[in-house]
């Protein structure tokens, strides 16, 4: 069986107000940078054999204390990057709370598209092309995955057999870990939203 610690990103100046996608430079605050560190000291103790990580600042600054406390390299592996978000990369919530396409992008998650970008079934598509590939080549594996919000609840609707649809109903927080057990009969997820510090 292979162990996955889904580990969002810690909070940067832009959460909440910006929805920053792809956008490059958006790098943790110092309240993310507190929390990545303390979300390494957590996973210390777990034994992880290799960290991997979206290519965005936010998420490899997130990684790299997971690394130093557990001793295991780090993969910056662009399968597990952020959602595309297109036209709407770096545009405020205000911005586009009136535009019909987020309005569907809000309701119809499987099926909706980011103006320019990718649908959120196409990114789970390749996470978990991704994650497939890893619990073939590390049967036994633990492996520490540092992404973003969609594409974690992507991941753990995928496993519970569940609509993207349902995406609202799974809170993944800000330095949060979710630990998902993927074996060749299928996945148990063991904890989701464990947050050790805010």
């Amino acid at each position: 069986m292979t162990i996955f610690f889904l580990v969002r990103h810690g909070t940067h100046d832009l959460l909440d107000r910006v929805l920053c996608g792809r956008m490059p430079g958006v790098s943790l605050n110092a309240n993310g940078r507190e929390q990545a560190a303390k979300v390494g000291v957590r996973l210390s103790r777990e034994r992880i054999e290799v960290v991997q990580s979206s290519p965005l600042e936010r998420a490899r600054e997130t990684a790299a204390p997971i690394a130093q406390h557990s001793g295991a390299p780090t993969q910056v592996v662009p399968a597990i990057n952020e959602i595309d978000l297109g036209e709407w990369t770096g545009r405020s919530f205000d911005e586009i709370k009136s535009d019909a396409a987020w309005e569907q992008w809000n309701t119809a998650r499987q099926v909706a598209r980011a103006p320019g970008g990718e649908s959120m079934l196409e990114a789970q598509q390749r996470v978990i092309s991704h994650l497939d590939g890893v619990r073939r080549t590390r049967p036994t594996g633990r492996v520490a995955l540092v992404s973003h919000s969609d594409v974690l609840r992507s991941i753990i609707l995928y496993y519970l057999g569940m609509s993207l649809d349902e995406f609202g109903r799974i809170e993944i927080s800000p330095a949060s870990i979710s630990t998902l057990l993927v074996e060749s009969w299928g996945a148990k997820l063991l904890a989701i939203n464990e947050v050790t510090a805010r």
